[in-house]
């Protein structure tokens, strides 16, 4: 087993490591089909071969080759690194900075086999989020990171390491950038290609920014997704009896058992792939697993009835359970679910992200790479059954919404009855529209942090911080919508800590406007300092944001003012907090709705417990929410107006262009006619 500090020594080439090849009994990705020409596989094989010596060019040139036409892609599996991967404390990483040994301690959580979907393609969620193109890419990052002063930068081209460059101590000390392809190019067919060569990569949102924290990221998005869902659709605040139907248990999907049961509810959720199921089972995140639908259907009626709080997993596909729910409606008028959702990988739909009801597990990824063309008609019309159930159930009182997995757009594709007369509109509101969209409009949205000791007892300690800075800002708060927000917030602390959510570092999640993350990161910072945190503390969010995403179907499917297509928020939010101290910055093409679909960014900013870090954090922070604020103010959106509003009376010189509203718009046809 090799050590951190060999781990940070560069590519290890003499002796070079044995080739064992893809490891038997773990999860892999499905093998990708990018029909290159002879000439594109040449290239392929040339871009992999320029991180080695010429000496062994010949040697890894045939074991190259035959990854690119076993597997699609050359991940380099002979270096795959032999060592336990996961996040270690921080002061056992072999650096110069802190920030360079942060950053370690955040990629190898990604990599880590409790917590990536498929570890040995370095792919962190979604079926083809990557932290790295290859392997090689990974020993030469380590390197550089236990190299890096404070007065370096990295490089990061789409998995790439190009280099460490002169900077500042003021300066990020890493930048990333994942899939920027000039737009005419930005296409799936493209991205298969250009992957397949290694010259871009899909980041989705944190993983190819090293900020994934495992499935509690998106158990506390979809808690509070299912309870203002409850609130709105049901007019309820207690789920308790209500059914929530879904897919998928996978990487990100995974977290939807343990949030419905978080939020008393009783969530039924199918998944084709028997590994994700009892993964999430021994992690004590499902509750119960069915492979029979009769039995399925009597466990739902019977949670139901009681009014008991159930995560129950049928091992089959989610379109033959709907159609089960259909033909159950027809026999007995009895409405079995009253909220669906879907969030199968619905972005990469014909490479694994969604399995069609005609073919077996098995079957589907023989197919999948055998015959594309007629794997990809079998998951239209697989999408056009599964919209023609849910359409058949939502006519009699189920409330159906998208996850921002792309699924109504790529059902839209396949012919499905899902409306769309306008472009990015459907039959039914994605969560963003009708749920978020209003928390991200007040600026809540999902700020994280980890705790880099890897104790416990640190994590502990940052909860208590946070609960506290939350129960005092609700006292001086004085906007209900605001309140309600807060209020959920410190019981999902409170629930977090009670469920064991950790899956890899030490971390934790909560949905926090820009007073609140202020204060928690400030109060965070100070716990450092005054030794109640034994070790840094890295602040994070999810790309999915008020500011971090442009995405029509998702972050930006509220925005009605005709920009939702324009990207020019993440782009700015990317640059904006890159001089305002964050310790590295992402923007990505793709994540979550797909390729070519949105463009998003993050950051990771660490606290030491030094004043300049919480000079950083206030300044930085301040500005990751409120130009998203701003940004949603001017499009139109009344509680962003208030909000942006409260925000300029508190800090002087922050001055945002506020719009007029045409209160009269009978004028518009009048102008038009004149």
């Amino acid at each position: 087993m090799s050590t951190l500090k060999e781990i940070c020594g560069g590519l290890p080439l003499y002796p070079i490591p044995e080739n064992r090849g893809r490891t038997a009994g773990i999860p892999h990705a499905p093998v990708r089909t990018p029909s290159l020409t002879v000439q594109e596989k040449k290239l392929a094989l040339k871009n992999a071969l320029r991180y080695f010596p010429a000496d062994l060019h010949e040697l890894l040139a045939s074991e190259f080759a035959k990854e690119l036409k076993l597997y699609g892609h050359i991940y380099m599996y002979r270096f795959c690194p032999q060592i336990v991967m996961r996040a270690y404390p921080i002061q056992e990483y072999p650096c110069k900075t802190i920030q360079a040994a942060a950053i370690m301690h955040m990629i190898m959580n990604n990599l880590d086999p409790a917590v990536a979907q498929f570890p040995q393609e370095l792919v962190t969620y979604g079926g083809n989020g990557q932290v790295f193109s290859n392997w090689a890419q990974f020993w030469l990052v380590m390197r550089y990171l236990s190299e890096m002063t404070e007065d370096q930068t990295l490089v990061m081209y789409s998995g790439h390491p190009l280099g460490l460059f002169p900077s500042h101590r003021n300066a990020p000390r890493l930048v990333i950038t994942n899939g920027m392809v000039i737009p005419n190019y930005s296409s799936r067919e493209e991205y298969e290609r250009m992957f397949a060569m290694g010259v871009t990569m899909y980041g989705q949102m944190t993983a190819g920014s090293y900020c994934y924290i495992g499935p509690q990221g998106i158990v506390h998005g979809t808690v509070l997704t299912v309870l203002n869902a409850g609130r709105r659709y049901l007019g309820v605040e207690n789920l308790a009896g209500k059914v929530f139907v879904t897919s998928g248990l996978g990487g990100m999907s995974g977290a939807q058992a343990k949030a419905a049961v978080i939020a008393g509810c009783v969530g039924v959720i199918a998944e084709v792939d028997e590994a994700a199921l009892l993964k999430r089972h021994q992690q004590g995140w499902l509750m119960e697993i069915t492979k029979n639908l009769d039995q399925c259907i009597v466990r739902l009626r019977e949670a139901k009835k009681r009014k008991t709080a159930l995560s129950l997993g049928y091992h089959g596909n989610v379109v033959d359970l709907w159609e089960r729910l259909v033909e159950e409606f027809e026999k007995t008028g009895e409405l079995l679910a009253d909220l669906g959702s879907d969030q199968t990988s619905c972005h990469n739909p014909f490479n694994g992200g969604y399995y069609p009801v005609q073919l077996t597990f098995k079957e589907a990824n023989q197919l999948m790479s055998s015959n594309p063309v007629k794997f990809q008609a079998l998951v239209q019309e697989s999408l056009r059954r599964q919209v023609a159930a849910i359409n058949k159930l939502s006519d009699h009182g189920l409330f159906f919404w998208d996850y921002g997995n792309a699924f109504l757009l790529e059902a839209q594709r396949a012919g499905a009855d899902v409306g769309g007369a306008n472009k990015g509109e459907f039959r039914y509101p994605s969560y963003v529209q009708h749920i978020m969209g209003d928390i991200f409009s007040l600026g809540f949205g999902p700020f994280r942090w980890v705790c880099t000791s890897g104790n416990p007892e640190d994590l502990a300690s940052t909860d208590s911080i946070a609960s506290s800075v939350l129960e005092e800002t609700v006292l001086e708060e004085v906007n209900v919508s605001v309140k309600q927000q807060y209020r959920d917030n410190i019981h999902w602390i409170q629930e977090a800590r009670r469920h064991n959510l950790v899956v890899g570092s030490q971390a934790r999640i909560l949905y926090s406007d820009q007073k609140g993350r202020v204060a928690i990161a400030v109060a965070i910072n100070q716990g450092i300092a005054k030794g109640r945190i034994k070790a840094p503390v890295v602040l994070s969010r999810d790309h999915h944001d008020v500011s971090g995403a442009d995405s029509p179907y998702r972050e930006t499917s509220n925005i009605y003012d005709g920009s939702a297509f324009c990207a020019d928020m993440a782009v700015q939010n990317f640059v904006g907090d890159s001089f305002r101290g964050a310790t590295w910055v992402a923007l990505h093409n793709g994540g979550g709705v797909g390729w070519g679909e949105v463009i998003n960014g993050g950051f990771g900013l660490v606290l030491d417990g030094s004043a300049d870090a919480e000079e950083r954090a206030k300044m930085m922070l301040s500005w990751d929410v409120s130009n998203g604020v701003a940004r949603r103010c001017w499009s139109g959106n009344k509680n962003a107006y208030e909000t942006i509003c409260q925000a300029m009376e508190k800090e002087e010189k922050l001055k945002v262009t506020l719009p007029h509203q045409v209160v009269n718009v009978n004028i518009l046809e009048q102008a038009l006619q004149s």
